[in-house]
């Protein structure tokens, strides 16, 4: 209910999402509506998580706690959760300069923030161990 309310901003654009790739493999992950899509990254918008289609049934397990830990952070932080979870997440993952600098320096995408709090939660819930929580 908090998702529809407190974190409605980012659930909208998650059902949004939802609907354009409606012809997808859909799922549910503990309350949250699951898509397999074609990217390499995941995402998660509200209630909505999307996950690579291309990562091996292991990697879908941890990427799908994962990306429900990111849920959790939006039902916590609501209308904030764009700004301080999500636009420096989108950031981190997408943006060529972190991708080069994470290589350089042997850092893990998991070592930002936003990600290793995603992951903390995952592991308390779920019960997946993650190999890297930097």
């Amino acid at each position: 209910m908090l998702q529809c309310t407190w974190g409605i901003v980012q659930t909208l654009a998650g059902a949004v999402l939802f609907l354009v790739m409606i012809k997808r493999e859909h799922f549910i992950y503990r309350g949250a509506v699951g898509t397999l899509w074609r990217r390499g990254e995941s995402l998660s918008l509200g209630m909505f998580i999307f996950v690579s289609e291309q990562a091996s049934p292991d990697a879908r397990r941890e990427l799908c706690a994962h990306e429900y830990g990111h849920t959790i952070q939006s039902i916590l932080l609501g209308a904030f959760y764009l700004p301080v979870i999500a636009l420096p997440s989108a950031i981190w993952c997408m943006l060529p300069y972190f991708g080069k600098r994470r290589l350089r320096k042997g850092t893990s995408y998991y070592s930002l923030y936003t990600e290793r709090w995603a992951n903390r939660i995952a592991e308390k819930i779920t019960g997946i161990k993650f190999e890297i929580l930097i």
